[in-house]
């Protein structure tokens, strides 16, 4: 490997590729342009761009209720998480307080959201290594998610369920009930996920010693959430930072060390765990009273910059708005977890075999809408 580390590429050496724009294995319109000698990676360079909408301009064009669900459309399996995230930032401006049934019942649809994320993950892993059926088991527990978001906020993925104050609307009356079958019924199967592909010796092969990520190099390319944390990176916001109830929730940041791919998805695996045993902690505790403390009229911020961080499926997004007293933000931006994950994997590439590339990627677990923002 370290041959190929010394490598200054030229145009004149190897076989160039694009690997995307329109490839199932690039996770979205990404476009890799790899450099090969044979099978093993001289250069790659990441191009995104494909899919670029503006969103943090057209923010700026819209009120304080109104931006928040343009973040549904980043990192669209965080959708939950970036409307929370907007939404704590523009109540820590404005003052708001929010009811505790808001903050648990967020806190409780943030793990649905990640553990449907990690489902998915899982899933789209399968398929990438050679593996159809995980994608099908995926769903099943996915789907119920779905079908509970649908229920209490009208949308399955791109939810719009969080305003400034609280919640759009009370829980739906089987919400409870039905959440529960879901933490059941992914406990029974759990040792599914395990035979299928957590244990197989063929997929283990494929990702042990596979890009590693040195903890430095995590530091140093600001990478967060499990790309991080599978090495050894504590990092976890809801830990570090915490906000709405998390303070008051008992559950371990996954850390693994390791530092390979197979770290990497140890870590989501174990996260879902922690994510159940969170939703299990609240899902009885959900307070009377009212779900919402709605701001009366047009709702303004107060000249000066505000910042609010929260733990996405992915890492951690970040939400800066400067406000200039007007009913709309003069700037936004966001810091979102996949256009720094996405810096890893340049190094983590070259040396490696193009069949390693896509499990490297695979266990970054990108989102490119997030990054073309």
């Amino acid at each position: 490997m370290e041959k190929y580390m010394e490598i200054t590429p030229d145009e004149s050496d190897g076989f160039i590729i694009n690997i995307g724009p329109q490839h199932p294995s690039t996770h979205g319109v990404l476009r890799l342009r790899t450099q090969l000698d044979g099978e093993t990676i001289l250069n790659m360079d990441p191009y995104p761009g494909y899919i670029h909408r503006g969103i943090e301009k057209m923010c700026e064009s819209l009120g304080y209720k109104q931006f928040i669900y343009l973040t549904s459309r980043m990192d669209y399996l965080s959708a939950h998480m970036n409307n929370q995230a907007c939404a704590l930032c523009i109540e820590k401006g404005a003052g708001l307080e929010v009811p505790e049934r808001a903050q648990v019942i967020r806190v409780i649809m943030a793990e649905l959201q990640r553990l449907a994320s990690h489902l998915l993950w899982w899933g789209c892993m399968g398929l990438d290594m050679g593996a159809v059926s995980p994608f099908f088991y995926a769903f099943r527990e996915r789907e119920m998610i779905l079908e509970i978001f649908e229920e209490t906020g009208g949308n399955r993925l791109t939810m719009n369920y969080i305003t400034p104050g609280g919640v759009m609307q009370d829980l739906h009356p089987d919400f409870v009930r039905k959440v529960k079958e879901v933490m059941a019924s992914l406990k029974k199967h759990e040792h599914e996920y395990g035979e299928l592909l957590t244990g197989n010796i063929i997929f283990r092969k494929r990702l042990e010693g596979v890009g590693i990520l040195t903890p430095e190099q995590a530091i140093s390319l600001g990478c967060t959430g499990p790309v991080a944390r599978g090495s050894g990176i504590s990092c976890d916001v809801r830990k570090h930072a915490p906000y709405d109830v998390y303070d008051r929730v008992e559950f371990k940041e996954i850390l693994f060390t390791g530092g390979d791919c197979m770290n990497r998805y140890m870590v989501r695996m174990e996260e879902m765990k922690e994510s159940i045993s969170i939703i299990e902690q609240l899902i009885d505790r959900i307070p009377e009273g009212s779900c919402r403390n709605k701001p009366k009229g047009m709702l303004k911020l107060p000249e000066g910059e505000y910042y609010q961080r929260v733990e996405t499926a992915r890492g951690e997004l970040g939400v800066y708005i400067v406000a200039d007293g007007s009913a709309k933000p003069w700037r936004v931006k966001f810091r979102t977890p996949n256009f720094s994950n996405l810096t890893a994997l340049k190094p983590l590439s070259i040396g490696s075999k193009v069949g390693d590339l896509v499990a490297i990627m695979s266990t970054l677990d990108l989102i490119i809408p997030d990054i073309d923002r």
